[in-house]
């Protein structure tokens, strides 16, 4: 069902280009402006729409992005050898010529994807990086989103989402040049149009709906456990989340103080649903046995809250990122400290 509605979609964009995203952003998003295109004047006024403190957030976050987007760009070089007498082969590191960056917003705002997928491209030299974002429903785009994408260097922004923005990319419409590449995260029908769009644009990964694997022992509190399952499981209801557990009663306590959060937790409808539908609680015997499922599941985000975290970090080979402690949560690491959080899901990780 779901290829069946992104195939539709793809199609009328590709064939009515503006019309048709006109049509399924009026339809999904009851959004339908005299231009897709942010202008200028919004752009100028939207910081004086938001606090300092969120003005603050959002550059410090971005400098831990650049600098590491940066330190990972020192160790792609371009070589040549000889290999034999006569023989020269090398690699030449070349950046795509221009990009297009989805930045999810349907269920809440993920402004931090903004960063991840623009100033990404923009350290390894793309000339042109196009970003998109839907609307908050009928208003046009989240403030915050939009200073983000400003401030991490966009070239063009546009205020439209889901697939008929993926197509748009790809494809082009009156006014929006195509791009070569498209990168972001987003929900089932995201990952799914990035799927058939691939071959005719480039694509990062698939990388959606979100997902969370969590290695505990008898040291784990199941507060932040709970807290950090569901931390993931709000993002939508077909978040996938794993609790491998070498301690039954964590893992029981755990459970129980997950339905505990629940009952107040402002986000239960999409988090509740989450986990009763992909939730998975594992019991193991030896680490090397949560190592080996862990692997099996090839999270996108991997937590380990064990006495004994480095085992993990040495002998886990198949996550997206992985989070070493207590104290370092999906969700900080995976927003500010510099890593790229558009990773892997669906096993994609292997």
């Amino acid at each position: 069902r779901v290829r069946e509605t992104v195939r539709e979609i793809i199609d009328k964009v590709r064939t009515e280009g503006e019309a048709g995203v006109r049509y399924y952003s009026g339809k999904f998003d009851n959004w339908s402006p005299k231009s897709f295109r942010v202008s200028a004047d919004e752009m100028k006024a939207v910081k004086s729409q938001l606090s300092s403190a969120m003005v603050a957030d959002i550059d410090f976050c971005q400098a831990q992005i650049r600098n590491f987007a940066a330190e990972q760009m020192k160790r792609l070089v371009g070589f040549e050898i000889e290999t034999v007498p006569g023989v020269f082969l090398g690699q030449k590191v070349i950046p795509v010529a221009s990009s297009g960056a989805y930045v999810p917003g349907g269920r809440y705002p993920m402004l931090a994807s903004a960063h991840m997928t623009v100033i990404t491209p923009k350290v390894a030299g793309v000339k042109r990086v196009v970003a998109c974002s839907p609307p908050v429903k009928g208003q046009g785009m989240y403030p915050a989103t939009l200073y983000s994408m400003l401030a991490a260097g966009a070239d063009e922004i546009y205020c439209m989402g889901g697939v008929q923005a993926l197509a748009a990319m790809a494809y082009g419409m009156e006014g929006l040049v195509p791009v070569d590449f498209v990168v972001g995260a987003g929900n089932k029908y995201v990952a799914e149009a990035k799927r058939q769009l691939f071959g005719d644009v480039g694509i990062d990964l698939l990388a959606g709906p979100t997902e969370i694997l969590v290695i505990a022992d008898r040291s784990a509190d199941p507060r932040i456990l709970a807290a950090d399952i569901l931390g993931q499981a709000e993002h939508d209801p077909n978040s996938r989340q794993c609790l491998i557990s070498l301690s039954k009663p964590i893992a029981e306590a755990t459970m129980q103080e997950i339905d505990r959060q629940l009952l107040t937790l402002p986000t239960r409808d999409v988090a509740g649903a989450s986990w009763r539908d992909y939730g998975e609680v594992a019991v193991t015997d030896t680490p090397e046995e949560a190592v080996a499922l862990s692997d099996a599941w090839a999270p996108e985000h991997l937590e380990v809250q064990t006495e004994n975290w480095r085992f993990y970090l040495e002998r886990c080979r198949n996550y997206g990122s992985m989070f070493c402690g207590e104290e370092t949560t999906v969700s900080y690491g995976d927003k500010t400290i510099g890593t790229n959080h558009v990773l892997p899901t669906m096993r994609a990780a292997r």
